[in-house]
């Protein structure tokens, strides 16, 4: 990693969270190796990298990683992910492979059959706009307007008789309405926006999981040079930190049993049954003539 006068030592990790009701704590981890790394095979032995360990995408880990998920005896409802992995079509057509619901992030720029999802959902009507909460925070409930479309099946894909709906999403500050976050979804036929908008949230989850493991259990705390030392303290890492989240969630419990409420990143269920149902043919018309 370049800084201003000098070279800084930079590792990059592909992590999976897992979260519930009752808690939620990082249960994998891959070392990303840029190609600069891994076609040096003398500088990957020196540092103690497998032979066998070829060049990877981030996403081609995520997949990897969650591939041993659906081996593992955890139950998966959803994926959510950030933009780095939402925009890439690979990772949402393998998600829909394995029948996996998701709800990624994508970049304004991503094209949603032709135009640019920015531009779809700026063709959304006042009404269509919901206020809904993602989920708790450390100030309480996190509310975002957002608005939601279905999309078209692809015959493709789907068939004749989907078994799920694809949408686009966005999230708008309340206090900025100019900043918006696009995501991309596929869903149960029964989902509704509320549904995508809880999982949505559920992504900050990743970003609580970093903060606590690294302020509690460590996880940044290394000065490692070699590939099987990196896995070591990261791994030891996450398991303290998995151990605090199940204790953590024990004493949850016991609270709630005594008339307390456990928090968790679950919102409360809002009843809205207006929803943005998009003319995908009129508005995809609307939005190359425009």
């Amino acid at each position: 990693m370049q800084a201003p006068g000098r070279t800084e030592n930079c590792q990059i990790g592909v992590f999976a969270a897992y979260a519930t009701t009752r808690g939620h704590t990082l249960v994998d981890r891959e070392l990303y190796l840029p190609k600069s790394w891994t076609d040096d095979r003398e500088r990957c032995r020196a540092a103690r990298v497998p032979d066998d360990r070829a060049f990877a995408t981030k996403g081609e880990l995520a997949r990897a990683i969650i591939l041993r998920a659906l081996t593992s005896p955890l139950p998966i409802g959803w994926i959510t992910a950030d933009s780095a992995y939402g925009q890439d079509s690979h990772f949402r057509r393998f998600l829909e492979g394995h029948q996996l619901s998701y709800v990624v992030a994508v970049p304004k720029s991503q094209q949603v059959h032709g135009p640019r999802i920015d531009h779809l959902i700026g063709q959304a009507p006042p009404e269509a706009w919901q206020r809904l909460s993602a989920g708790s925070g450390a100030k309480g409930e996190r509310f975002y307007d957002w608005a939601a479309a279905r999309l078209p099946a692809v015959w493709e894909f789907d068939g004749d008789e989907p078994t799920r709906q694809r949408w686009m999403l966005a999230r708008r500050s309340i206090a900025r309405p100019d900043e918006i976050a696009y995501y991309l979804a596929s869903a149960p036929l029964e989902a509704t926006v509320a549904d995508l908008v809880r999982i949505a949230g559920c992504r900050w989850k990743v970003e609580e999981c970093f903060q606590s493991a690294k302020n509690e259990c460590g996880l940044d705390q290394y000065e490692v040079r070699r590939y099987v030392g990196w896995y070591r303290h990261i791994t030891l890492a996450m398991l303290a930190h998995a151990f605090l989240a199940v204790l953590a969630a024990q004493e949850r419990q016991k609270g709630a049993a005594s008339g307390t409420h456990p928090t968790s990143w679950t919102s409360h269920r809002l009843r809205f049954d207006v929803c943005w149902q998009l003319d995908p043919t009129a508005v995809l018309q609307t939005a190359t003539t425009r």
